[in-house]
């Protein structure tokens, strides 16, 4: 599948999660770059603005602030008592498109609601010159963020005159998927329902069951998939892994990387890449990135006219990824480690674009989500461990990686975990899509659900278009009678 930018506007969201390779995050990049083109009607219907928002909520000797961008379209308000629909904004930078197009805008035309979109703190233009110094990295949690919305909701409500009458509805996707549930828990007098899409409101440490969902899917064959691509991609990361023991120069030389593996953590870096190219298909499967899983698999699985060579999964995950360094323009394919920690330690800001150091903060300090392959069901490297994944927080930030799991347990504690006690949340998810293992799947007292079966991550978010999967289509009609349904129930509370 060739890139699509009319599919790509929702998937600027999905910096999203936690991905350990750089591969991975180069394809959320493109993604999101690819959302700018993706924005419907004309700029001058949306205006951006700052506001100052305290660094710490809950301190209140602590004066310091920083600049929060935001987006406002009007054009479709019906004044003065139309909903507001918020779009949350996750790990990255937000753009005009968050307010231009998307599942939420098509709904805002019809139900005549006023949008709004809020960047993240810490992330995009929201940030100080020396906000990413590791000292001030303390002001970025996922509380200090849900505490800038309900500060963001009281700033508009004053600038736009806005009372009980206007009944707000917010949304997110991926990480901003679960904060619009948890600000829907923890703010439910500011917010009246939200939609959370593919949101891993379940923080988990050590996140093996990513790498089996993508096993799965990689088998699944209403998305292309079969058991013979799995079995091909075990086969083949298994090749790759032996050959690297005693040969790791060739290994370099077939996947094109530009430099040959110097030690352990090169090769594991090699290897999560290689892993990263097969979780990128699956993730945003016919989503317009990269490829889909039914061209993967026809890759891995295709031994017609092939010469004996060809016919090995080894040498089809070669050709897989020069598939990828094609599409990407990528030369070579950058397996420093060392690279990858300078980067990481980079405090200078760069106008705001950059978000990896300030996820994998986020990570060693809230979530974990971190991708490891030491469960069998696995299909790719042993090598991609907990601890090798871990160790950047200690070296980043000095955390202790002992500290990590009572981390990760407060933020359940603190949320609720995959059992939230979040009335008028809808959870969607896809059911191709890794993320899912974290969020709410099963209707509750509480949680309302709708499982996409067919469709990745995000999906859902996306405008209407022709080509769209019948059952993302029926998904996309139920979420809007959810939303219509909390518009009704509203009005009427405030009648009665």
């Amino acid at each position: 599948m060739l890139l699509s930018s009319s599919r790509c506007l929702v998937l600027l969201l999905v910096w999203t999660s936690a991905d350990a390779g750089r591969i991975l995050g180069r394809i959320k990049e493109r993604v999101r770059n690819l959302s700018l083109q993706a924005a419907g009607g004309p700029l001058r219907r949306v205006k951006e603005g700052r506001i100052h928002q305290p660094l710490d909520h809950f301190d209140r000797l602590d004066l310091g602030t920083f600049p929060q961008r935001f987006f406002v379209n009007e054009a479709y308000w019906r004044r003065p008592d139309g909903p507001v629909f918020l779009y949350i904004g996750g790990e990255g930078p937000i753009s005009e498109s968050s307010v231009l197009a998307g599942h939420h805008v098509d709904m805002a035309e019809e139900h005549g609601a006023l949008l709004l979109a809020l960047e993240h703190r810490f992330y995009g233009d929201s940030i100080n010159p020396d906000g990413l110094k590791t000292e001030n990295l303390s002001g970025l949690s996922s509380q200090q963020a849900l505490a800038d919305s309900a500060a963001f909701h009281q700033h508009i409500s004053q600038s736009f005159g806005l009372s009980r009458r206007n009944t707000w509805i917010v949304f997110g996707g991926s990480y901003a998927g679960a904060l619009s549930a948890w600000f829907r828990g923890k703010f439910p007098h500011l917010v009246y329902g939200a939609v959370a899409s593919s949101a891993p409101v379940r923080a988990k440490l050590d996140f093996s069951a990513y790498s089996s969902v993508v096993g799965s899917s990689l088998a699944n064959e209403a998305v292309g998939g079969s058991e013979k691509c799995l079995v091909a991609v075990r086969e083949a990361f298994a090749a790759a892994g032996s050959l690297m023991g005693g040969n790791a120069s060739r290994v370099a030389a077939d996947f094109g990387c530009c430099q040959v593996p110097k030690n352990l953590d090169d090769q594991i870096e090699l290897m999560q890449n290689l892993a990263d190219i097969v979780m990128g298909t699956v993730q945003y499967n016919e989503e317009g990135v990269l490829m889909s899983i039914n061209e993967l698999c026809g890759v891995m699985t295709n031994t017609s006219g092939a010469t004996l060579e060809e016919t090995r999964p080894y040498d089809r995950l070669v050709k897989l990824a020069q598939i990828y360094r094609s599409s990407s323009e990528e030369a070579c394919l950058d397996i420093s480690h060392e690279k990858t920690v300078a980067a990481l330690m980079d405090t200078a800001v760069h106008s705001g674009r950059r978000a990896e150091r300030q996820w994998t903060y986020q990570t060693c300090t809230e979530f974990g989500f971190y991708q490891t392959c030491e469960d069998a069901s696995c299909p790719f490297s042993r090598s991609v461990t907990l601890s090798s994944q871990t160790e950047l927080c200690l070296l980043l930030f000095g955390i202790s990686q002992h500290s990590l799991p009572e981390r990760v347990a407060f933020t359940n504690a603190y949320y609720g975990g995959d059992h939230p006690h979040t009335h008028r949340v809808l959870y969607v998810n896809g059911g191709v899509d890794p993320w899912r293992a974290l969020s709410v799947v099963e209707e509750g007292e509480e949680a309302r659900t709708v499982l996409i079966e067919d469709a990745a991550h995000c999906a859902d978010m996306a405008g209407r278009r022709a080509a769209d999967r019948r059952s993302l289509r029926e998904a996309r009609q139920e979420i809007e009678e959810h939303v219509v349904g909390w518009l009704k129930m509203a009005a009427l509370e405030i009648t009665v």
